[in-house]
């Protein structure tokens, strides 16, 4: 009984000892008594870009959200003439609803009605063409963003770079992997 204790806990130890090796291995721990070592397996070189940050700190991009708030901004202030002039509608059908025939104010609130149904629909229309807006200059500055990715990855000997932000893929990175301040830099020095 006490021979097979001994055999079984030899037998655990090799393996356990076998399997550490392995892993060992695997994660590149052992330079040597591999015999397939990652070491000899080449080395890939991983970059962090964060697009949100290249956005608010280019010059391109700054340009690129100038020009989308002017955009937004415009709609929206049409927005708010037409909301003026229904509010206005609604004083003065609520002012002279008691002076009014019954025909008259029916027909009044039923005016009223069809403007603010005008209004949702004028109003859905100019969010969608905020969102399309949006769509476009992001989709146009994403481009430019990837040419200089590209480039800076290029130059670094970089095989792959990836996306950094709110909702993708990485959680975590090591701080020295982001080029986001070189992309930056490159890009400043002239858009393409």
């Amino acid at each position: 009984m006490r021979v097979r204790r001994g055999e079984e806990l030899r037998r655990r130890r090799r393996e356990s000892a076998r399997l550490l090796l392995a892993l060992t291995c695997a994660v590149g721990l052992v330079a040597g008594g591999c015999a397939s070592s990652p070491s000899t397996q080449p080395v890939v070189r991983v970059g962090v870009v964060d697009p949100q940050r290249v956005l608010n700190e280019t010059e391109a991009g700054k340009k690129a959200k100038e020009s989308l708030n002017a955009f937004m901004k415009n709609r929206q202030a049409l927005i708010e003439l037409e909301e003026k002039e229904l509010r206005r509608m609604e004083e003065d059908l609520i002012k002279q609803a008691s002076v009014l025939s019954a025909n008259a104010k029916k027909e009044r609130e039923e005016q009223f009605r069809r403007r603010m149904a005008e209004y949702q629909q004028k109003a859905n229309e100019l969010n969608r063409e905020v969102q399309e807006k949006q769509k476009e200059v992001l989709e146009g500055f994403r481009e430019k963003v990837e040419k200089v990715v590209a480039r800076v990855a290029q130059r670094l000997g970089l095989v792959v770079v990836i996306e950094k932000g709110r909702g993708g893929t990485t959680l975590y990175h090591d701080p020295s992997l982001d080029i986001s301040a070189m992309v930056i830099e490159e890009f400043n020095k002239g858009t393409p």
